[in-house]
């Protein structure tokens, strides 16, 4: 299942995306998820969370979730 995430500004970080989308509660957990998860920014794995992510660049969690922006 795929969710838009409409981006405000030129670009979203992996970090703000999974806090906005619920995946996290706050910032601060988006180092420990990234550490324990696989997450995927248009089908590579990334664990960074600060990756700058523009409209058309589509995140997969393992769990099946996935965020296309716009």
């Amino acid at each position: 299942m795929e969710e838009t995430v409409k981006i405000e500004g030129k670009f979203l970080t992996l970090g703000q995306l999974l806090k906005e989308t619920g995946v996290i509660d706050t910032g601060g957990m988006a180092k420990w998820f990234l550490q324990e998860h696989d997450v995927f920014v248009n089908d590579e794995a990334e664990d960074r969370r600060g990756r700058k992510l523009y409209p058309g660049d589509i995140v997969r969690l393992e769990g099946g979730e996935a965020f296309v922006l716009e």
